[in-house]
């Protein structure tokens, strides 16, 4: 079974300084049908202008993933951490017991578009930690790339949660069959271009969930960038 989920249908909030798409529920967006999938809780699509950003708030018990899609993002937190997020890295933020962090675009004359994500972790009170490296060098073959993993393998950045996300960015047009596993969910992310999953074709901002699937069948356009994610 394949649901599909429109750009036109997430949430919607303008701040001015932040521009922001949310496919599950999120501050003053509620949509009882939209809670999450499986552990994951949050996709937000954020656009922040030049020089504006998050100032320092709290998180506690969830998994924190921000991939960064075009410009820049400087990161704060209580843990000590000060690093810039470029396109290509993934950053990982795990709150746990608790942890206070800011998020600015830095680049004072352009916008920053980002994906941030949360997920459920697998238990409470794990210690408040944080990862990021750079995958820019293996998105460049236009293959689907490990970026995140319950154990960390193939060099991705490590969650405590029994989730695989994958990340694909190509220039050129392709396509890859995956056996998928019947117990496992599957949801995914388009971030650009056109990608069909099992005939069915997604656009930018859609996303489409999976579950009791034996075999995905992706293909995409030149240009295309995604998220998918192996769930629980």
């Amino acid at each position: 079974m394949i649901k599909i989920r429109r750009s036109s249908e997430r949430g919607h909030a303008n701040h001015g300084w932040l521009d922001a798409r949310h496919t599950f529920s999120f501050a003053n967006y509620h949509d009882p049908a939209h809670m999450g999938f499986s552990v994951l809780r949050v996709i937000n699509e954020d656009r922040i202008a030049g020089g504006a950003g998050f100032p320092p708030h709290a998180h506690q018990n969830m998994e924190i993933i921000t991939y960064i899609i075009e410009g820049e993002l400087e990161h704060k937190d209580s843990m000590g951490n000060t690093a810039t997020i470029k396109p290509g890295e993934v950053q990982r933020m795990s709150a746990g017991t608790g942890v206070r962090h800011s998020e600015y675009n830095h680049l004072k004359d352009k916008p920053t578009h980002l994906m941030q994500i949360w997920l459920l972790p697998d238990k409470a009170g794990y210690p408040a930690g944080y990862e990021q490296k750079d995958f820019s060098t293996k998105l460049a073959d236009g293959e689907l790339v490990l970026v995140a993993s319950n154990t960390g393998r193939d060099s991705s950045v490590s969650i405590h949660q029994d989730v695989d996300l994958y990340a694909l960015k190509s220039p050129t047009a392709g396509e890859r069959i995956l056996n998928t596993d019947e117990t496992r969910a599957y949801w995914l992310q388009v971030i650009k271009g056109v990608v069909k999953i099992n005939d069915v074709s997604l656009a930018a901002g859609d996303a489409a969930s999976t579950s009791v699937l034996s075999r995905l069948h992706l293909k995409w356009q030149a240009g295309s960038e995604f998220l998918l994610f192996d769930l629980p």
